[in-house]
C-alpha cells in the first residue's frame, strides 16, 4: 500500500497538469505558456519534471518523479478566446508555487473555473461602437459611423445566435459576413443615407478579423512551436477567407458599389 502511494500522487499530479494545460489551449493561450505553466504546476506539486507536447488537437504530458515516468493525453476541443480562464489558472499556478495551495486545493479551484460571459446585448453594443469608430477614424462622416454600427451591431447578434447553435465556425463567419455588407450597402441606398461614405461597408465587417488567432499564431511560431503556429494561422486565414466569400456574395447579390 505505501508503495503505491507515490505513483497514486504521481498520477493526481500528472492528471492536474494536463487538466491545466487543456483549459489554457481551450480558451486561447499562446503554446510557450501552456507548456510554461504546466510544468510549473507539476514542479510545485512535487513532480522532478513535466514535459509537454502541444499540438492544435490534443495535449500530450508526461510527468517526472523519482525515475517514474507517467504520460496522459487529452483531445484538445476550441472553447473560445477567454483571457479570464488563462488569468484564473496563471493565479492557480501562482499560489501552488507559493505553497498556498495542495493537489486537492488545485483540483477543486480547477473545477470551479468558469468562464467569464458578458450579457449579449453589452457585447453587440460595444463590436456596433468599435466599428463605428474605426468607420470615423478611417475617413467616414458621421452617417456612415451609423450606418456601421448598425450594420455591425445586427451582425455581431446574428454571430453570436449562430455560436449559440454550434454552427461552424467558417459557415458562422461567411453568414456574419453576408448580413454586415447586405445591411451597410442597402441603407446606403437609403435616400437619408445616400451621401454616406462607402467605407461603412468595410468597416462593418472589422468585427471579424481574427487578430488574436493571428497573433498567438505568430508568437508560437518566434517561440519554436511551429505545427501549433502553422495551424493557427491556416484556421486564420480559412476564417478570413470565409468572411470574403460572404462579402462577395452580398455585393453580388445586392450589385452593391465597392467599398472605394
Amino acid at each position: 500500500m505505501n508503495a503505491s502511494t507515490p505513483h497514486l500522487q504521481q498520477r493526481e499530479v500528472t492528471r492536474l497538469c494536463i487538466q491545466c494545460a487543456l483549459l489554457l489551449l481551450q480558451h486561447g493561450a499562446e503554446s510557450m505558456l501552456v507548456e510554461q505553466l504546466s510544468a510549473r504546476l507539476g514542479i510545485s506539486l512535487g513532480m522532478d519534471s513535466v514535459e509537454s507536447s502541444i499540438s492544435a488537437n490534443a495535449v500530450v504530458l508526461t510527468t517526472i518523479s523519482q525515475g517514474t515516468c507517467l504520460t496522459s493525453t487529452r483531445k484538445n476541443v476550441d472553447r473560445g478566446i477567454n483571457m479570464h480562464v488563462v488569468t484564473e489558472v496563471q493565479h492557480i499556478v501562482i499560489m501552488a508555487e507559493h505553497k498556498l495551495l495542495d493537489s486537492k486545493g488545485v483540483e477543486k479551484r480547477l473545477e470551479h473555473i468558469k468562464p467569464l460571459r458578458y450579457p449579449r446585448w453589452l457585447v453587440v453594443v460595444m463590436v456596433a461602437l468599435s466599428c463605428a469608430c474605426f468607420s470615423r477614424l478611417n475617413g467616414g462622416d458621421w452617417d456612415a459611423s451609423v450606418v456601421t454600427f448598425l450594420a455591425s451591431g445586427l451582425a455581431m447578434y446574428v454571430r453570436q445566435v449562430l455560436t449559440s447553435r454550434h454552427m461552424n465556425p467558417l459557415i458562422n463567419f461567411c453568414i456574419t459576413a453576408f448580413v454586415a455588407t447586405s445591411v451597410s450597402g442597402l441603407l446606403l441606398r437609403v435616400e437619408y443615407f445616400h451621401n454616406a461614405s462607402s467605407v461603412a461597408m468595410a468597416a462593418s465587417v472589422l468585427l471579424l478579423v481574427p487578430g488574436f488567432p493571428l497573433i498567438n499564431a505568430v508568437a508560437d511560431m518566434f517561440k519554436g512551436h511551429v505545427n501549433t503556429g502553422l495551424a493557427r494561422w491556416t484556421m486564420a486565414s480559412l476564417l478570413t477567407l470565409a468572411t470574403c466569400i460572404g462579402v462577395v456574395m452580398a455585393m453580388s447579390l445586392w450589385h452593391l458599389r465597392g467599398w472605394a
